[in-house]
């Protein structure tokens, strides 16, 4: 399976990451990809970036090394009504929104609560995926997980770097992925940089979707022109959902 666009990428905006846009845009071309998504982790995490920071990426250039800039977001899950951390006119202006647990912004809680917040954050009209729902540090039932990201149109993703940083992740993910095979829910597949080298490194997280016999029609970013459906029926439902820009 060949991905086209690296769906989760950190720049130094992120505060604990370490590389500019443009040195994300050279590692996406580099890779050979088509394009990627900035996902910078949002506000609420230490040392990330002021929520300003996201409404300029419109001044970003949608050609960057030649390859394609997407901008996006890793908003924090903040609670268990499925609320994150960057206002909805915010969310309604960039291209993706994943939405993940992070144990500095949400204490992991027992199976049940893990999975009633990740499941309210799919239910959140402003999320468009959940990233890296694998993370062993917050169990859930992924059954229910997978059922609730298909029955809403979501995305769940395969990160490339839990294999590497969330120990125990292997078991997990692979149990996720066999579970959108079957109930048909979408994919995307993200290398989690945190440096421009790894833009595109994105291996391990294709042969688990590959393991898992995930048709690659679920795989949003196999195909640019997919993602690129995906995200713009996203961001008009993401703009319904925000209602008016208070600017």
């Amino acid at each position: 399976m060949n991905i086209r666009i690296d769906t989760h990428t950190h720049s130094v905006a992120s505060g604990h990451a370490f590389s500019t846009i443009d040195d994300l845009a050279r590692g996406a071309r580099a890779s050979g990809l088509d394009g990627f998504v900035l996902t910078d982790h949002g506000p609420g995490m230490p040392g990330s970036t002021h929520p300003y920071h996201f409404g300029n990426l419109r001044i970003v250039p949608e050609l960057i090394e030649g390859v394609r800039f997407l901008s996006g977001v890793e908003a924090n899950i903040m609670d268990t009504a499925g609320g994150v951390d960057l206002a909805p006119y915010l969310l309604s202006r960039l291209d993706f929104v994943l939405a993940g647990f992070h144990d500095i912004c949400f204490d992991p809680g027992s199976r049940s609560a893990n999975t009633d917040a990740m499941i309210a954050a799919l239910s959140n009209p402003l999320v468009d995926a959940i990233s890296h729902p694998g993370n062993p540090s917050f169990p859930i039932d992924n059954q229910a997980v997978v059922r609730a990201a298909a029955a809403f149109g979501k995305a769940l993703e395969i990160n490339n770097s839990s294999f590497r940083i969330r120990k125990g992740s292997e078991r997990s993910c692979a149990e996720l992925a066999s579970l959108c095979a079957r109930e048909g829910a979408s994919v995307v597949c993200g290398s989690d940089a945190h440096y421009w080298r790894d833009v595109g490194n994105l291996s391990k997280a294709v042969a688990v979707i590959e393991a898992a016999g995930i048709p690659e029609e679920q795989v949003l970013n196999a195909s640019v022109d997919r993602f690129l459906s995906f995200c713009e029926r996203r961001k008009r439902e993401r703009a319904e959902a925000a209602g008016p820009s208070p600017f």
